[in-house]
């Protein structure tokens, strides 16, 4: 079985997803925290503004650094005749 190389791309795209997902969490967070306040739509809107840009940093560069790490990868014993 070949070892699937995974693009940058798939990255970036699990990325977005995964910040959506958790950015309509964060805003419903703080529609409640905030649910008294006259400006609850702008404080809500502003924190998902801002942890959307960071959590995106931060994830795309997790999920990078852990390719530098073998922890848990279960590498293929070259046979001979194998053309990889």
């Amino acid at each position: 079985m070949m070892k699937a190389k995974i693009s940058q791309k798939r990255h970036i795209a699990k990325t977005l997803t995964w910040r959506v997902i958790a950015s309509i969490t964060t805003f419903v967070l703080g529609w409640f925290f905030f649910r008294d306040d006259e400006q609850v739509f702008q404080k809500a809107t502003g924190l998902v503004i801002a942890e959307f840009i960071l959590k995106i940093l931060f994830y795309y560069l997790h999920e990078r650094a852990w390719y530098s790490f073998d922890f848990g990868v279960q590498h293929k014993r070259k046979e001979f005749g194998d053309d990889e």
